[in-house]
């Protein structure tokens, strides 16, 4: 009995750690998974590196996209396209 007692301490910072930086990690990520797999045709998006521009074509197949941007098309991975700016870019302006 005095064996849990000693490794309580170090089982409740696994625990704490767990729910407020493992878990919301994970959340985080299947969100981001979620939005790149919704994205369809003439979604408005921003990218990490801060591109703007619009989706003009899909390919599952290397799970890649084609950016139209006032300079030209862009190709890039869906994985370099921001969910937090894009969701800001289109969400609606509160006055």
């Amino acid at each position: 009995m005095e064996n849990i007692g000693q490794f309580l301490p170090l089982i409740l910072i696994f625990v704490v750690a767990y729910f407020f930086m493992i878990r919301p990690q994970i959340k985080r990520q299947k969100d981001e998974k979620k939005f790149t797999s919704e994205l369809k045709k003439g979604d408005k998006i921003i990218t990490k590196s801060g591109l703007h521009g619009k989706v003009v074509e899909l390919n599952d197949k290397d799970f890649s996209c084609v950016i139209e941007t006032m300079a030209g098309r862009l190709k890039f991975d869906r994985s370099a396209i921001s969910m937090e700016m894009s969701k800001k870019l289109t969400a609606p302006v509160k006055k």
